[in-house]
């Protein structure tokens, strides 16, 4: 004698990797640092959606403009250091975000951030890579037709007028 079961309706559904994803703008102009970082972080996871998934990638593509104006509270913009190393003896490299936007390098303020904020493996390499950030306010993903997020009005303290 053989017992067969039914299916429930409520099964598990895995996502899929292609569904579910969009790409985002976000312009950066006059907002805070780290909490666009932590903003743009839970994005690139996706885990804003229902679908989201801890080993698959569900998270959006985020483009940042604008990078060049995001502001640090207090004086974090000329004491907050960045270090990174050569390999040759002797080869600390030290910068400031002072520095680096002075350099036209302040991409890499955001970058390192958002960075920081995704797991640190294989598939945190493979989110950020949905990530781009531009300087200024011009960038080549018209195509894609981005959804723009006005993240300032989102919380009174995520910017600083």
């Amino acid at each position: 004698m053989s017992t067969t079961y039914k299916k429930s309706a409520n099964e598990t559904k895995h996502a899929n990797n292609s569904e579910h994803r969009r790409f985002v703008l976000i312009d950066a102009s006059g907002i805070v640092v780290g909490r666009l970082a932590a903003y743009v972080a839970s994005l690139l996871r996706g885990k804003n959606k229902t679908v989201f998934t801890t080993h698959c990638i569900t998270g959006d593509f985020v483009i940042i403009t604008n990078a060049s104006k995001a502001i640090f509270t207090s004086d974090k913009y000329n004491t907050k250091k960045y270090h990174r190393h050569t390999g040759f003896p002797g080869g600390l490299k030290t910068l400031t975000p002072k520095q680096l936007c002075y350099k036209n390098q302040a991409y890499k303020i955001l970058e390192d951030a958002i960075r920081g904020m995704l797991p640190h493996n294989t598939l945190g390499r493979e989110m950020f890579r949905n990530l781009r950030v531009f300087n200024e306010s011009n960038h080549g993903h018209d195509a894609q037709n981005p959804i723009l997020i006005d993240f300032a009005t989102l919380n009174r303290k995520n910017s600083v007028k």
